[in-house]
């Protein structure tokens, strides 16, 4: 088999870990495994960590304009934008996402309503995937969650789009610690490997398509009357 190309796919993978850098991240430990697997095919791979970053609590797309002094996302929100894949990475806190990965989300519905250039809302025709780390339990439930609000945004999710590992329940090793087994761990590395690659074959379609096909979803025909065969046109 020919090694597969995709070097014409960029993937932003944004780190929800609570920690600045350059502390230990495990969550940045179990996102390795998948960008090198997308670098060794040719996808170019942007690494951020959203804490470093002053981002305005909000659903605005520049919170300064909301009464906030500052607020990095105007300036962080291309880098996400410029991507064909989306990955985002979060610690399990209390059994949930964390408080970062919430307000990542949020800044991201901040442009849920603007258009992309076919007419269709801004995230379409991009892929999108979740990675969860922690020594709770709780990856399926905040996979569902934050997988859910991906798509809900527009992203499309291909196959088994998520991946995570947990030690034992409790205070315990975490994915990095010595001897905590989360590097070795069958289960992790295959669905790690596996949503790596759905991934990449999902984007791929995606851009090599010319997109998401636009008929039936374009909010600006919509919003000019085109009611895409709905069986009451006559509601406005």
């Amino acid at each position: 088999m020919e090694p597969l190309d995709f070097s014409d796919l960029r993937a932003a993978f944004v780190n929800c870990t609570l920690k600045r850098s350059p502390e230990v991240s495990n969550t940045a430990g179990l996102m390795a495994k998948s960008t090198a697997i997308m670098r060794a095919h040719g996808v170019t791979v942007d690494e951020i960590r959203a804490v470093d970053f002053d981002l305005a609590p909000g659903v605005y797309p520049d919170m300064t304009q909301k009464g906030w002094d500052h607020d990095d996302w105007p300036a962080l929100a291309p880098r996400i934008l410029a991507a064909d894949i989306l990955v985002i990475g979060t610690p399990i806190w209390l059994g949930d996402k964390s408080s970062e990965c919430t307000r990542v989300i949020e800044r991201l519905y901040s442009l849920s309503g603007e258009l992309n250039a076919a007419g269709q809302y801004l995230y379409y025709g991009r892929a999108a995937g979740v990675i969860v780390t922690g020594n709770e339990d709780g990856i399926k439930h905040v996979a569902m969650n934050v997988l859910y609000s991906l798509q809900h945004l527009g992203y499309v999710i291909p196959p088994q789009a998520d991946a995570g590992w947990i030690g034992e329940a409790g205070p315990g090793p975490s994915y990095l610690d010595e001897g905590s087994g989360g590097p070795q761990n069958e289960f992790t590395r295959r669905n790690t490997t596996f949503m790596s690659w759905n991934l990449m074959h999902l984007a791929a379609i995606l851009k090599r398509g010319g997109g998401f096909p636009t008929h039936g979803n374009e909010r600006s025909a919509w919003d000019a009357g085109e009611r895409f065969d709905h069986p009451n046109p006559e509601y406005r």
